[in-house]
């Protein structure tokens, strides 16, 4: 069982039209800036200032604030009034269908209760099955790693659908991933369609699409799997540990990665659906 966003999962019921659920995301998503961006709106930081912060954050699993803090740029009274206006400001999916008159407050709770029921259905059946699986382990972790820095990185959210065999990882023709090797070996990529490689590279770059060609995109979906790749390295080997890293390899297909003992674990997120794949 897929687990999916509210937005989906009223989509394919026929509750909204998915030009109801673009205007939705686009008005929650401007409900909920990122910390740098109110910083810059309210003049506590520079353009400069704020990308220098995000930039730290691509390489360090640290909080905006933190960082901030730590750089002198900003101090806590600064940060705690950027965090409520953030929480002020935030508004919930269901909240902004509701505002604009798509949906009644009694379909919407009704149909948040099914969702809920079929979101934990779903968890549970994920769970299981990575908890019998020699990469269990592994995908889990990196799947909670993609939960946590996508919306850092891209400023979206993320959460595991299921997992995908070579039949399904077919479908899916723009693949990145990092190999390292050592003690031990580990790999870890990203693949997804022409639409979503777009709109992750154009968040990645913070750069509009007619800026993004599709060898900037490719770029991007490498660098995005660079990143992640080190986040996994720091969090599975120790410190001492010897490894050498290979460049992002445009060259095998998911499918081909699966057939080689990847697990493919499919990934819903605001910017298109994409699969993780990890493997030794």
């Amino acid at each position: 069982m897929a687990v999916k966003f509210l937005g989906q999962f009223l989509l394919e019921r026929g509750l909204i039209t998915p030009a109801q659920l673009l205007a939705a995301t686009e008005a929650q998503r401007a409900s909920n800036p990122l910390l740098g961006e109110l910083a810059v709106r309210q003049g506590l930081l520079s353009e400069a200032q704020a990308r220098r912060i995000n930039e730290r954050q691509r390489a360090e699993d640290r909080r905006f604030g933190d960082i901030a803090l730590e750089l002198g740029l900003l101090d806590t009274p600064e940060i705690e009034a950027l965090l409520d206006a953030q929480k002020a400001g935030r508004k919930l999916f269901g909240q902004v269908l509701v505002e604009q008159g798509v949906l009644d407050a009694e379909t919407l709770e009704k149909a948040l209760v099914e969702h809920r029921a079929e979101q934990q259905a779903g968890n549970q059946e994920l769970a299981a099955t990575l908890a019998g699986h020699p990469l269990g382990e592994l995908a889990q972790e990196t799947t909670d790693l993609c939960m946590r820095l996508f919306p850092r990185m891209l400023a979206t959210q993320v959460q595991p659908a299921g997992l995908a065999d070579t039949v399904a990882t077919a479908t899916w023709p723009y693949t990145a991933h990092v190999r390292i090797s050592g003690e031990r070996s580990l790999r870890v990529g990203l693949s997804c369609d022409r639409a979503t490689l777009q709109t992750l590279a154009c968040a990645f770059l913070r750069v509009p699409t007619e800026q993004c060609d599709s060898e900037l995109a490719a770029d991007a979906l490498g660098e995005i799997v660079n990143v992640l790749m080190g986040y996994v390295v720091r969090n599975t080997l120790s410190e001492d540990a010897d490894y050498r890293a290979t460049p992002p390899d445009f060259t095998r297909t998911a499918a081909t990665l699966v057939d080689e003992g990847a697990l493919a674990v499919q990934l819903n997120s605001q910017l298109g659906p994409l699969l993780l794949l990890v493997g030794e």
